[in-house]
């Protein structure tokens, strides 16, 4: 029974490992870090999902019935190539901000935009 629910379990702790790194982290790096783990899960779960037990692939042969569905497969090609183009983005934002900052932590960012807001409040209300 547990051994026929592997690829799930495995899914479920990809998902909570990702999960908690996204939330329990303020460096911008481990969040993106966190956030291919957690996508990762999702494309093995869909792979999982799609397994026919007994199906061949879709090429028509004699005495085949079963055939497993390209199509899951295919979809999470795809969202690899997205998963991949999104992560550099993520890096380069990350690259942009350290230069305008100095820091990729977040609670240093925060620090500096709410000093940024009170002084042009200030220079506002002068």
């Amino acid at each position: 029974m547990i051994v026929g629910l592997f690829n799930d379990w495995v899914v479920v702790v990809l998902m909570m490992i990702g999960l908690y790194i996204v939330i329990a982290h303020g460096n911008l790096v481990k969040k993106l870090i966190g956030l291919s783990i957690f996508q990762t899960s999702v494309f093995i779960f869909y792979i999982s999902m799609a397994k026919v037990d007994g199906g061949t692939a879709p090429i028509l042969a004699d005495g085949v019935t079963q055939y497993s569905n390209p199509l899951p497969h295919v979809l999470i090609l795809t969202a690899i190539v997205v998963g991949i183009a999104t992560t550099a983005l993520g890096l380069s934002l990350v690259v942009r901000i350290k230069e305008a900052y100095s820091s990729i932590e977040e609670e240093n960012i925060q620090k500096q935009d709410n000093k940024a807001l009170k002084q042009s409040a200030m220079e506002q209300q002068a």
